[in-house]
């Protein structure tokens, strides 16, 4: 046995090159096993040997056959629902059971069959009501939205507000760890008994069954975006004066449908379709038609020809979908033309909102933004103005988190940004931990750094303010929240106090791409209230001082929201 070892082993001394090459081959071959059995090993949903959980994985109708659940986690990312299989139209869209017969499809008006045996609580939690358990076919979906699994730690609240920040009406949860959204229910309700599996990541409530879904009907939409497929929901709103001027593209559709609508404007590269019966509209917003005056949604209730579920609207009221295509009205970006003397701060605490708020002020204003600091991300993100020396003058006004006499004496004026100390400090703690638009762990809010984090920076929070208030030469206030609710109004006075002319096209752009790649998903939002008494009582105090310093200066004081008053 040692006379073959001691040949193989000069061998190689002599090829040096080719052990190296078997030992990289070896390495390579089991790599791919050991990937192999990551995805094709236990992969179904009652699996347990140390799957890693499946996070917001976008989809719309699956593929894969019932006996077929255990082929892996590939298996499950699937693409947006076909476009026949597509459904426009806002939540007031009423079926009649007449129509609901006649369309055989749509069990929506079913719901009320299957609360038998729920109790008030099961049935209304103030954010969602269950409407029962459904039968959910795999080659043809009962809601035919997106869709996302998470095999560890899936919960009922947790798919509630992942459809509800899409937009869509109904969440359904199936096998305890998956997620379905959708706008309408297009199967027919099941026994109750025949949704009993525990959520994955909580025992006490049951996440649909083995083809079951347990469907709730939401009842708010997040910041009242409503999305339809690729096209969002902007409202119904009355016919504007002068429709040529306002909407310049206009043609007559046969079967006209919402679907024909978004299709032919996204074509013309045009971000707005708007629906008046058989006559599709397409164009952008603009004064004559800036979508600031909705009106009630019942006065668009008109079936279209070629869709007899969705609204076209008439004659006097219109049904407006925002497309997928780009307004560019507001995308140019330069450099101050001339260095300005005059500097100007965007303050905040961390937190606050100042990257998005520097994402609508140059998009508003049409130049950069600079910064106190460098930060590589943001600049490659498209923040050219965060290379330049704070100082240079080239940028329209310098993002700063700091405080102090002596770094808030250095500028001429400032636009001081506050935001309810809540959602600051769970913004920034995010930020520490996961970036500028990722999450803190689970190991982080439940560990020592968040009490600690609190600790040190809750009195920041108001002493940022206060000092800005004291020693600010010139200080306009903006709250993140009236910015977030009114932000047509409150970036115009931004924009004037920084110097400008006002663009309103400029500003209605904005409006059409006011998040831009600086908003968390709401996918990972925590499931319960991080901040103990304690921390409540002493960070009421600190908004309390702040609200009194505001009114000193007669200045608006801190909104209701920011704690009951």
């Amino acid at each position: 046995m040692a006379k073959p070892l001691l040949k193989i082993q000069r061998y190689f001394r002599r090829k040096p090159v080719r052990f190296f090459s078997l030992i990289l081959l070896y390495l390579t071959a089991g790599s791919l096993v050991f990937l192999h059995s990551g995805f094709a090993g236990d992969s179904g949903p009652g699996a347990q040997g140390g799957r890693d959980s499946v996070v917001a994985l976008e989809m719309g109708s699956r593929t894969s056959s019932s006996d077929g659940r255990g082929l892996g986690i590939m298996r499950r990312v699937f693409k947006e629902t076909r476009r026949s299989g597509r459904r426009y139209g806002p939540p007031w869209m009423k079926k009649t059971d007449h129509e609901t017969e006649r369309r055989g499809g749509d069990y929506t008006s079913n719901w009320n069959r299957a609360l038998k045996g729920r109790n008030a609580k099961d049935i209304d939690d103030g954010r969602a009501k269950y409407i029962g358990c459904y039968i959910d076919d795999t080659q043809k979906r009962a809601l035919r939205g997106v869709s996302f699994f998470d095999y560890k730690k899936m919960t009922v609240f947790r798919c509630q507000d992942n459809c509800a920040e899409r937009g869509y009406m109904y969440a359904g949860l199936e096998f305890g760890a998956e997620c379905y959204c959708g706008h309408k229910i297009q199967a027919p309700n099941s026994s109750e008994s025949e949704c009993n599996m525990e959520c994955k990541g909580e025992k006490s409530n049951l996440c649909g069954g083995a083809n079951r879904l347990s469907i709730y009907r939401l009842e708010l939409s997040q910041e009242s975006a409503r999305r339809y497929g690729s096209a969002i929901f902007k409202g119904c709103f009355h016919r504007p004066d002068n429709v040529t001027l306002a909407l310049p593209f206009s043609a007559v559709i046969q079967n006209m449908s919402v679907d024909k609508c978004v299709d032919m404007c996204t074509e013309r590269e045009k971000s707005l379709a708007v629906l008046a019966g058989d006559q599709c509209h397409c164009g952008f917003p603009t004064p004559l038609f800036s979508l600031h005056e909705p009106e009630d949604e019942a006065m668009c209730l008109n079936h279209c020809h070629g869709e007899e579920f969705e609204s076209c609207g008439n004659d006097k009221y219109f049904v407006v979908y925002q497309t997928q295509v780009q307004d560019n009205r507001c995308m140019d970006r330069h450099f101050l033309p001339t260095h300005s003397k005059q500097l100007v701060a965007l303050a905040s605490f961390p937190g606050a909102g100042n990257t998005w708020a520097r994402h609508l002020i140059e998009l508003a204003t049409g130049f950069y933004t600079g910064s106190y600091y460098f930060d590589g991300s943001l600049y490659n993100k498209g923040f050219k103005g965060e290379r330049d020396h704070w100082r240079s003058g080239r940028t329209i006004c310098i993002k700063t988190h700091e405080s102090g006499k002596k770094e808030i004496e250095a500028f001429d004026s400032s636009i001081l940004m506050i935001r309810n100390p809540y959602k600051a400090l769970m913004a920034e703690f995010n930020r520490k931990y996961g970036g500028h638009i990722g999450f803190a762990s689970q190991a982080h809010w439940k560990g020592k750094e968040w009490p600690e984090f609190v600790k040190n920076y809750a009195p920041w929070w108001a002493s940022h303010t206060l000092d800005w208030l004291h020693y600010g030469k010139n200080v306009h206030v903006v709250h993140f929240e009236n910015l977030k609710r009114d932000l047509f109004s409150q970036l115009k006075g931004m924009v004037q106090f920084l110097g400008l002319k006002v663009s309103e096209d400029r500003l209605l752009c904005v409006e059409g791409q006011k998040d831009g790649n600086f908003k968390r998903s709401g996918l990972r939002k925590l499931e319960y209230d991080p901040y103990t008494p304690e921390m409540r009582a002493s960070i009421n105090e600190l908004i309390r001082t702040v609200d009194a310093a505001l009114k000193k200066r007669k200045m608006p004081g801190a909104p209701d929201e920011y704690m009951p008053r």
